[in-house]
């Protein structure tokens, strides 16, 4: 269970905590603490159901499903199965391109910040965003080959532990800057329409978009049965995984309200999109480069735990397709360690290629909003609660049933509304944007 709790905070405190006092700048006191609880409690909620769906058809005694879409097919069928592998490993990739474009702006921060401190605040200490990335990649790709989930809990502990720190970092910086300079210009209802020229339109068009980076804040469930699959099965797998999800979202929970309630009281509604590298804190300076020195280590850890389902999916259809091939079969020994060449070129190919598109598309908060609306309706409302349904018999109109259907039509709703603000925000970014040429 303690494991699977920080394979949890792992992959749920993620770059998704560093936009939410943008998101309350953008939606104001109450609308942002509102939704802030809506997906904390749609998130357990729907979590809770899903670990249920790790065996079939008994949550105890039937078989095991190893990974999220295994338990689709499992539950719900062929057709539900194939459904669930585009929209899983379609938002895997959208959030390894997202963690690639993360991690180089933090570690472009960490530049920024020690360059701010030796030549003054309003100095030139813009860097390219390209090589950064090149970096991070070249240590995915050594981590990559790491066979499965099972050897990652070391790193998601360290991981874990990354993302406590930085988000502590955040918060203690909030409250300096708050007793320091008092509370920033806030609102119930966000930045006012007029401000700066802000209309109507664009305000509408902001929130929408915030509600996809909340939503992003709290996706995690397309890896909660590979997450399952790692834990002994005395005591049974989904008692200990109710208990770790809940310790899991709750925890990732109270972070996210402290970061985002006094990021906004901090900043007000000038909070940045990302609250650690958009230099609303100057000093201390080593503090700033050390909390983004944690992002950059967690997400190393994150992307592993993200990118683990691909690989998993992506070498078994191959090794179906081409059983006897030796290059797929055969294994080495390497000092001590088992070592792949078909892993070895599968993985490094992915890595590169998810790269190639974070530098073409390098924007965080829009991206990051579609990747979250995208993520939580189907992976988090949708399957879980249609697999509740078709495991445990739950009878067609009853109340049961209705409410559940309740909910995913909302989620939907939501989910939708979402994308669209955050379409428009990223097709308004890509028309002024030249490819290759990040700079933060």
């Amino acid at each position: 269970m303690f494991h699977a709790s920080a394979h949890i905070i792992t992959t749920v405190i993620g770059s998704g905590v560093l936009s939410l006092s943008w998101c309350f700048a953008q939606m104001g006191w109450i609308p942002g603490v509102s939704t802030l609880l809506f997906f904390c409690v749609i998130s357990l909620f729907t979590s809770i159901l899903l670990t249920d769906s790790y065996r079939s058809p008994d949550p105890v005694f039937g078989t095991r499903n190893s990974t999220y879409m295994n338990a689709v097919k499992a539950t719900l069928g062929m057709q539900q199965y194939k459904l669930c592998g585009i929209a899983q490993m379609g938002v895997l990739v959208g959030i390894t391109i997202g963690y690639t474009t993360t991690t180089a702006i933090s570690m472009a921060a960490i530049y920024k910040s020690i360059c701010f401190h030796q030549h003054g605040h309003h100095a030139d200490c813009h860097v390219s965003n390209n090589p950064l990335m090149i970096i991070f990649a070249i240590f995915e790709i050594i981590l990559s080959q790491v066979p499965n989930f099972h050897e990652l809990s070391p790193l998601s502990v360290i991981a874990a532990i990354m993302s406590f720190m930085y988000s502590t970092t955040g918060i203690v910086l909030s409250i300096a800057k708050i007793a320091g300079n008092g509370v920033g210009k806030t609102s119930l209802t966000g930045i006012p329409i007029g401000n700066n020229g802000l209309t109507a339109m664009e305000k509408m068009w902001r929130v929408l978009s915030a509600i996809g980076d909340i939503a992003f804040a709290f996706s995690f469930s397309f890896v909660l049965i590979e997450i399952q699959d790692t834990l002994k099965s005395s005591p049974p797998e989904n008692k200990s995984m109710k208990k770790a999800a809940t310790v899991g979202i709750f925890v990732c929970s109270m972070f996210y309200m402290m970061c985002g309630v006094l990021g906004y009281a901090a900043f007000g509604n000038d909070a940045p999109g990302n609250f650690l590298t958009g230099f609303g804190f100057f000093d201390p300076f080593w503090l700033v480069a050390l909390a983004n020195l944690c992002v950059v280590i967690h997400l190393l850890g994150a992307y592993q735990i993200i990118a683990q389902p691909i690989f998993g999916f992506m070498e078994e259809w191959v090794r179906k397709r081409w059983p006897e091939n030796r290059v797929i079969r055969k294994h080495y020994t390497l000092g001590g360690l088992e070592f792949s060449l078909f892993r070895l070129i599968g993985r490094t190919t992915y890595v590169v290629v998810m790269t190639i598109i974070a530098m073409l598309f390098p924007f965080f908060n829009d991206f990051v909003g579609l990747i979250g609306a995208c993520t939580f309706w189907p992976l988090s409302v949708y399957f879980p609660i249609q697999m509740y349904i078709a495991q445990f018999n739950i009878p067609r109109l009853s109340c049961a049933w209705i409410c559940l259907q309740l909910i995913t039509v909302a989620c939907f709703i939501v989910s939708l509304v979402a994308a669209i603000g955050s379409t428009r925000g990223l097709v308004k970014s890509v028309t002024t944007f030249k490819p290759f040429q990040s700079v933060s």
